[in-house]
């Protein structure tokens, strides 16, 4: 039962990752996921530690880490990337203060040995959240990343949409620590997002193959878990990779 509880969360959270991926991957933020991946381990930490969900424990600090990042974005002139160090480097710093070393491996690369029914319906509708806010803010977003001035003319509220962006990466990272762990968060928005912008031709197709991708991965990744019992996080993101390589083939 547990294993299909997986499945179910990696359909829907690896397709709703790999959609927001594209409009990461096209606002040139698709690394971003990966810093705030590791921004999550403080909280990972204590879920380990203490004995509850892994992505209840994560999220707070996602959270709190897309705030500061949103805030010194608003208040300083220093790129996102930049932000993004400094606050996941501390998140860093303070995990390994008091993460046991026995905790750290599940942490890292992920474990969805103890999913229960709750937790795969939480995961279930906060990533069809995520594809809800992400598919009303995609093409003013898109327009946004062109050109601001444009956006403006058009009356689209920047900041407010750009907030929501930033609060759908959080909880897709706060999610994703699940099934692939602090470590590779990236990977789950940034490889699908790269393989289906190599197979399409238009904006529709993009966004669309990027979920196909996304969910993909993650189940085939889980079936590869269940025959070789090998750490599940790294097999989705081979497996997700596998499909990059093969996409280079079909390259629109």
């Amino acid at each position: 039962m547990e294993f299909l509880f997986a499945l179910i969360i990696g359909f829907f959270l690896g397709g709703a990752a790999g959609y927001l991926g594209t409009l990461m991957l096209s606002q040139r933020m698709a690394l971003v996921a990966g810093p705030l991946g590791h921004l999550t381990l403080p909280g990972i930490a204590l879920a380990l530690i203490f004995n509850f969900d892994v992505s209840l424990g994560a999220f707070p600090f996602v959270i709190l880490g897309i705030f500061f990042i949103w805030l010194f974005e608003m208040n300083t002139k220093l790129p996102m990337e930049a932000l993004t160090a400094i606050v996941f480097a501390t998140g860093v710093a303070i995990t390994f203060l008091f993460l046991p070393e026995e905790k750290t491996v599940p942490a890292l690369i992920g474990d969805i040995s103890q999913i229960q029914f709750l937790a795969t319906f939480l995961s279930v509708m906060l990533s069809l959240l995520v594809l809800f806010v992400t598919k009303k803010i995609y093409s003013p977003m898109i327009l946004a990343g062109i050109s601001e001035d444009l956006a403006k003319t058009q009356r689209i509220p920047i900041k407010k949409y750009h907030f929501l962006y930033l609060l759908c990466i959080a909880l897709t990272v706060a999610l994703g620590v699940r099934i692939v762990g602090g470590l590779m968060t990236a990977a789950l928005v940034a490889i699908p997002a790269c393989a289906a912008r190599n197979v399409s031709t238009n904006l529709i197709q993009y966004s669309y193959s990027g979920f196909f991708f996304g969910s993909l991965s993650c189940i085939l990744g889980m079936v590869a878990f269940q025959f070789t019992n090998l750490p599940i996080g790294p097999l989705i993101v081979i497996v997700s990779t596998l499909f990059f390589l093969l996409s280079l083939f079909f390259k629109k």
